[in-house]
């Protein structure tokens, strides 16, 4: 028996899952250190946040579909693209300024029933800023929720051709 090289192998083995473990740990600090984008990386889990409370995973459908929601469908990751890419700036410094209201209400680790108390309070606010922020919100997380193509396919039948084409057709004869 060779004990002392298996227990060898054994230890490199250990060491070596070990090794991944720590690789993708470190991985996740230096990926919130060194996050490039518009929205720093606090930002981007609050619109994942918002977009979760917005809509959620639903109920499965009655064909045995899997439950789909905004998170699902990629509808945050729409919106961060969406947010940076295609508003104008105003409309961006509207965006941040209550994200950081929002941050420091500590919105993401709140229940999901209180984060829908805090949009409702938007959609009644009366500052033009918050309204603005509220309908921003909205708005574009369901555009980008109906838009999707496991909502469009799967839930409401959409075909990008509807009709198919049949070529080379007899055409019977008219009765005269």
């Amino acid at each position: 028996m060779q004990r002392r090289t298996s227990l060898k192998l054994l230890g490199a083995a250990g060491a070596g899952i070990a090794g991944l473990v720590l690789a993708d740990w470190k991985w996740q600090i230096l990926d919130r250190l060194t996050h490039a984008g518009f929205f720093n990386y606090d930002q981007e889990r609050l619109i994942t946040s918002l977009a979760e409370t917005l809509i959620p995973e639903g109920i499965p459908g009655g064909s045995g579909a899997a439950p789909i929601g905004a998170l699902s469908t990629g509808t945050d990751q729409f919106l961060i693209k969406f947010f940076e890419k295609c508003l104008e700036k105003e409309e961006q410094e509207i965006l941040v300024k209550e994200f950081k209201v929002l941050d420091k209400l500590n919105f993401s680790s709140l229940s999901k029933a209180e984060r829908e108390k805090i949009l409702l309070d938007y959609s009644t606010a009366e500052g033009e800023d918050q309204k603005k922020f509220y309908e921003l919100i909205r708005s574009n997380t369901i555009f980008g929720f109906t838009t999707a193509r496991e909502v469009m396919v799967d839930h409401l039948g959409y075909q990008v051709a509807p009709g198919f084409y049949s070529g080379c057709v007899e055409v019977p004869a008219e009765k005269a």
